[in-house]
């Protein structure tokens, strides 16, 4: 069945919170969406994010992130007084002040957890009794529900508190190697830090299911995005660290990145902890399994980011200072996926494939059946590199040289713009794009971005996901991520008037005529 979504991250969501989030602005926007005849909306990781704000690099693989929870909801819940969160969160309408989130909104959200706490007192006194519209009614459900993860999430996030943020890896010795005895002590002193910990993901779950619950009702699914490594200071590996490949001070043996390439001289190193596949393979890949059963509680559909990953992988020794010392690794192979398979059933899994692609890559995605991805401006970004010519019989990103089976984007989250590109494109680039859209070479940019988003939906692919910022036609001051910078990603947001009557119809009508109308 042919469709069309977009991509846009919720903290790009309109609204007045200071980041995008579970409010009104995020119903609004599946009412857009809906009104678009669009299927689905995309949107990034929804874990807590670390330093960077990359939501990629993530306290927990299985929590979400606290910045999305709705103060205004928590003000109708009476958790909150109005005058207590319509404060300056900074930033603007267009843009996010990460550190001015972080020092107010934690603190208006422990507000929240003092009057959850007395009421959670007042309920447990009339056991028996309780209202519907009672905000911790489901509270202790949940915990139990979550029992794997939770508890040991909260007590890393009170912790690192205690520790004024430090990574786990440079708290005292008892507490980075989980004594007993001292993480007892602590809990005793720190019970009400903890329990604020497992509020928010409370508040977090039931806020963010209720969204989807109403997206599912207007006919739109969410494809979530999950990282395939998590983050060195994590709770996951602070938990749980013979996952990984670790040394007994729970510092890491090796970790990854890409190898050197036209992009990075000397490879790209993340830093993140590698998985001890041979253990994985023995516990009959169990962390795995309930990390995907967490995915399809959250999510209709999951990405997973660097699939290739799972075939062979970058390591690079942690002392490295950069990836050009890595070597490349087997993976577990199809062996996970059969067991995800045998024990959760079928899942809709999107399998980001991109970067250096191998015979073998493309014979594990083959395997599994899941769509990969195919990135419209990779269909002539070649030339920039090589200087030859991109368009033709080989190129695979190109709508003629597509199957059915993928998802086609104009471009992720990690690329410029649609229009952004164009504005740097040479005139050999250009003028391939002239030929192949059979266009007169004085066309305006922001018009040949709208051609190409046409040109896009029109490809063989079974999903097209465009993202918004290419449907409003805008340059690379509305890019998301430029991979290996810091301090200028994840921050555009965009106005709620961008969402007009007119942009809609005009979505509806190319999604109709191109067979993909919800």
């Amino acid at each position: 069945m042919r469709s069309a979504g977009v991509l846009m991250p919720i903290f790009s969501l309109p609204g007045n919170e200071g980041i995008g989030c579970f409010s009104k602005e995020a119903r609004d926007f599946v009412d857009f969406l809906s009104s678009a005849g669009q299927r689905y909306w995309q949107i990034l990781p929804l874990g807590p994010t670390s330093y960077g704000d990359s939501p990629y690099q993530s306290f927990s693989t299985f929590a979400g992130n606290p910045y999305f929870i709705s103060l205004r909801t928590l003000e109708d819940k009476g958790l909150l007084e109005k005058e207590e969160w319509q404060v300056d969160f900074g930033g603007s309408e267009s843009d996010i002040d990460y550190g001015r989130i972080y020092e107010v909104r934690y603190a208006i959200l422990r507000k929240a957890y003092e009057r959850f706490k007395k009421l959670r007192a007042g309920s447990k006194a009339a056991a028996g009794r309780k209202k519907k519209s009672d905000p911790s009614a489901g509270y202790e459900a949940f915990v139990k529900a979550n029992r794997s993860w939770l508890h040991d999430y909260a007590l890393f996030m009170a912790l690192k508190d205690a520790h004024d943020g430090a990574s786990f890896l440079e708290w005292e010795s008892e507490y980075r190697l989980r004594d007993k005895k001292a993480l007892a002590a602590f809990e005793s002193e720190h019970e009400s830090d903890i329990g604020f910990y497992e509020f928010l993901q409370y508040e977090f779950t039931v806020e963010w299911k209720e969204l989807k619950k109403y997206a599912n009702k207007r006919g739109v699914e969410i494809i979530g995005d999950i990282p395939i490594y998590v983050a060195a200071d994590s709770s996951d590996v602070w938990t749980a660290p013979e996952l990984f490949q670790m040394k007994d001070d729970c510092s890491p043996r090796s970790v990854a990145g890409c190898p050197p390439d036209f992009f990075a001289a000397t490879g790209q190193l993340w830093g993140n902890p590698l998985y001890n596949w041979p253990y994985h393979k023995k516990t009959g890949y169990a962390w795995w399994i309930s990390r995907m059963k967490k995915c399809m509680e959250l999510y209709d559909v999951i990405r997973i980011d660097h699939f290739r990953g799972f075939d062979e992988y970058w390591s690079v020794p942690a002392k490295d200072k950069t990836a050009a010392g890595g070597k490349w690794r087997k993976g577990p192979g199809m062996a996970l996926f059969k067991a995800i398979h045998k024990e959760l059933g079928d899942i809709r899994i999107i399998a980001e494939d991109l970067g250096f692609m191998t015979d073998s890559v493309r014979e594990l995605v083959k395997e599994t059946g899941y769509p990969n991805m195919k990135i419209m401006q990779f269909g002539f970004d070649g030339r920039k590199l090589t200087g030859k010519k991109t368009a033709g019989p080989g190129n695979e990103y190109l709508p003629f040289n597509q199957d059915k089976n993928c998802v086609v984007y104009t471009g992720t989250h990690d690329n410029e713009t649609m229009r952004g590109i164009l504005d740097n494109y040479n005139k050999a680039q250009l003028e391939e794009i002239y030929e192949l859209l059979d266009c007169k070479k004085d066309i305006s940019k922001k018009k040949l971005t709208r051609k190409l988003v046409r040109y896009t939906l029109s490809c063989p692919a079974n999903m097209a996901i465009i993202p918004l910022q290419d449907y409003l036609e805008l340059d690379n001051s509305a890019r998301i991520n430029t991979p290996s910078t810091l301090g200028c990603n994840w921050r555009w947001r965009v106005s709620k008037e961008v969402f007009t009557d007119k942009l809609a119809k005009r979505m509806l009508k190319w999604t109709i005529l191109y067979g993909r109308k919800n």
